[in-house]
This record gives C-alpha cells, sequence and structure tokens, in this order.
C-alpha cells in the first residue's frame, strides 16, 4: 500500500474517522450480546477513538493551512494539542474501566454468546492493527504527531484486542467469570499508560523540548556529506510545529567568503538537510568567520591561501558539541 502524499492527510483522517465509527458500532453490538466487562472496555475505548478521530480531523486541516501574518510558523502546533487531547480521553477511561472492573470483579453478573463476542471482536482487533500500522507509516513519513498518535492507538487497540480475546476463550472454555473483570483491569491498566504516553508526548512537543535523536539523525547526515568549507557547526537547535520542522544552527566558513560564496554554502546545507528530511525544513543559519590561527587546526580546507596554523585533526560532530553554543576548538 502506497504511502500518501502530503497534500491527503485530511482525506485519511476522514477515512480513519469513518473506520471508527464503523467499529465502535460493531463493538457495542459484541456488548450487547455478550454483557461482558472485558467487551465493554473495548468498546468504551472506541467511543474515544471516533471522538478523537474528529478532533485530529480538524487540527490536520488546520495544521495544513499555510502561514499568515497572525501565525507565521505555520499551524503545526495544533497537532500537540490534538495529541494531548487524545492522550487525555484514554487515560480518562483507562481509569474509569479500571473503577467499573473492580466494581464487577466484586460484583459478577453473567455472560452470554461469548463466540459471537469473540468474532467480533477478533475482525475489529484486526481491522485496528491494519489501520494502525498504516497511520504510523504514513505520519512517519508526513512528520505529523497527529496521525503518529492516531495509528499508535489503533495499534494499542489491536492489541488488547488480542488479549481481550485470549481472556474471552478462557472464560468460555473453562467458565471463569471472575477472570472477564481481571481482563478489563489489565486493559484497562494499558489504555491509562498509552494516554499518559501522548499527554507526555504532547507536553513535550508544546514545550519546545530537544528531539535528541532528529537531531542526531540530522548531524550523522551532514558529517557523512560534509564540506571542506564547513570548518565547524554548533548551537543547533529543531523546533517542531506539527509536521514542520525549524531549526537554526551556527557555521563556521573562512572569514574572507564573500556574501555569495557563503549564500551558496547555506544552501548546500540547506539541500542537503531537505534531501533527508523532505521538504517540511524551514532552515536559519548565522555565520560565523574562522578565527586564525585557532580555527586553522581543525579546518580541512585544502586551498586555504592565509593558514597561519597547521591542520591537526577534525572535529566529528556528534549531538554533545553540535547543540552547545561554543565553537569547537583543538587545544
Amino acid at each position: 500500500m502506497a504511502t500518501p502524499s502530503s497534500s491527503s492527510p485530511i482525506r485519511l483522517m476522514a477515512l480513519m474517522l469513518g473506520l471508527a465509527f464503523v467499529l465502535l458500532s460493531i463493538k457495542f453490538i459484541a456488548f450487547f450480546i455478550t454483557h461482558s466487562n472485558a467487551i465493554f472496555t473495548d468498546a468504551l475505548e472506541s467511543i474515544i477513538n471516533f471522538v478523537t478521530g474528529g478532533f485530529a480531523l480538524y487540527s490536520v486541516y488546520l495544521a495544513a493551512k499555510p502561514k499568515d501574518q497572525d501565525h507565521p510558523y505555520g499551524h503545526g502546533k495544533i497537532e500537540f494539542l490534538s495529541s494531548g487531547f487524545e492522550g487525555t480521553l484514554i487515560l480518562l477511561a483507562g481509569v474509569a474501566i479500571i473503577i467499573k472492573s473492580i466494581y464487577n470483579l466484586l460484583y459478577p453478573h453473567p455472560i452470554e454468546s461469548l463466540d459471537w463476542g469473540i468474532l467480533l471482536t477478533a475482525v475489529t482487533g484486526g481491522a485496528n492493527y491494519l489501520a494502525g500500522r498504516y497511520l504510523v507509516r504514513t505520519g512517519t513519513h508526513q512528520h505529523s504527531l497527529t496521525i503518529i498518535a492516531n495509528g499508535k492507538h489503533l495499534l494499542t487497540d489491536a492489541y488488547t484486542s488480542v488479549g481481550l480475546i485470549i481472556g474471552l476463550v478462557a472464560i468460555y472454555f473453562f467458565e471463569y467469570v471472575w477472570l472477564d473483570a481481571v481482563v478489563a483491569i489489565i486493559f484497562g491498566s494499558i489504555i491509562t499508560y498509552t494516554g499518559y504516553g501522548l499527554v507526555r508526548n504532547s507536553i513535550s512537543g508544546v514545550m519546545d523540548e530537544a528531539d535528541h535523536e532528529l537531531i542526531t539523525r540530522i548531524i550523522s547526515v551532514l558529517n557523512q556529506r560534509r564540506r571542506q568549507n564547513w570548518i565547524d557547526l554548533h548551537n543547533m537547535r529543531v523546533i517542531k510545529y506539527g509536521r514542520q520542522l525549524h531549526i537554526d544552527c551556527h557555521l563556521t566558513l573562512p572569514w574572507y567568503f564573500n556574501l555569495v560564496e557563503s549564500h551558496a554554502e547555506v544552501e548546500a546545507l540547506q539541500e542537503i538537510i531537505t534531501e533527508e528530511l523532505g521538504d517540511v525544513v524551514e532552515l536559519f543559519v548565522h555565520l560565523d568567520p574562522c578565527l586564525p590561527p585557532d580555527s586553522c587546526k581543525l579546518c580541512t580546507k585544502a586551498d586555504c591561501h592565509v593558514r597561519e596554523n597547521a591542520f591537526i585533526g577534525r572535529v566529528e560532530w556528534t549531538l554533545e558539541n553540535v547543540i552547545e553554543n561554543e565553537k569547537h576548538v583543538l587545544i
């Protein structure tokens, strides 16, 4: 299955919203047939899927709007709010499920037609798994936190369905009615943890927490394709605005470069990063002049006509030394 283009996330989320409604209906049919507390747990989470799917659709639509005078960095931050909203509802649903399941453990009720319940749960679990994997892959490709969050939510729903089926099969064959509530408590706990993770990630995005994995990926590519004129790189920062990335850094060039030559080096840097991350990058580079004779020790430029010191060794760029706001030197 091909990954949709960047122009199709709205259509994709609308499709997922329709799927959520269908699966929600199937799960509640299974609950009314069986009166299983565990199946009700699954159905209640599907309500969350549907509600958050609607909010996710709106957030993807808003995030896709172009920049304007009131939002010079675009509208991508809405995706963090969408993910946080989804995580909060999931967390609350998990807590509610645990409370209700403890009550049913103390005051059990009869369960009926578990064979149909198992079948319908398997159908919805399989659909959630396929949809979840597709969303995570698509969201990663398009750098959309909203799509990734929805995909992870559906995958969690699918995994809990597997455990739910195992529990229902045990109840069906061994008639341990109390196991229904225990299964619901276990999966209520998993759902609560999933919600917490989504809330945590959304807060990180709003607070512009550094994504060290992403920065390391960028640094690795720049090390591999490093140009002789790039004497030093430091003070790198990456801010996320939904799928858009705003990157700041300081680049040290030979002090005698004119504006045209310096601009060409910035363009080369932009091209490398864009090839790695796609056209979602907005790059701002502060240019620093080299400072002979200290800069000469780590400068690999072979045709420098003003070198004041012999080349000693190249500084390998790493996460630790690139994010600091200090020029690199060799003692």
